[in-house]
């Protein structure tokens, strides 16, 4: 089994960082929404206490694979395989900014919901 690219490693761990920056907020949000409630739903206000946490390893998992993607050179590939495509790169860019776009909307979700839900 191979191991994911250094890039789509750090751009999926920034998703993950960002849902569970958000967790505290936009997680309840949406269970209610989809039917399952309960009283163990309002106990996940209490993961706002980590939202910090989450924020920083968010940011740093995706300056990561910016750099990764942007700044540091491509690296030497063994001809026919995935790394040496033009095409792998590309799709690895759109993966990037469509997770940073909607993981910005998870992580700022605290500041815009309450105008949202009235």
């Amino acid at each position: 089994m191979t191991r994911p690219a250094p890039e789509s490693a750090s751009i999926a761990a920034g998703a993950v960082s960002a849902l569970g920056a958000s967790t505290c907020c936009v997680l309840p949000l949406v269970l209610v929404t989809v039917g399952v409630g309960g009283a163990w739903v309002a106990q996940l206000r209490e993961l706002e206490r980590f939202y910090y946490i989450f924020l920083a390893l968010a940011l740093t998992a995706f300056g990561y694979a910016f750099y990764r993607l942007y700044l540091r050179p491509a690296p030497a590939c063994a001809p026919d395989t995935a790394c040496a495509s033009p095409a792998t790169r590309r799709r690895q860019r759109v993966a990037f900014w469509s997770t940073l776009i909607a993981a910005k909307a998870l992580v700022l979700s605290p500041f815009y919901a309450p105008y949202l839900l009235g």
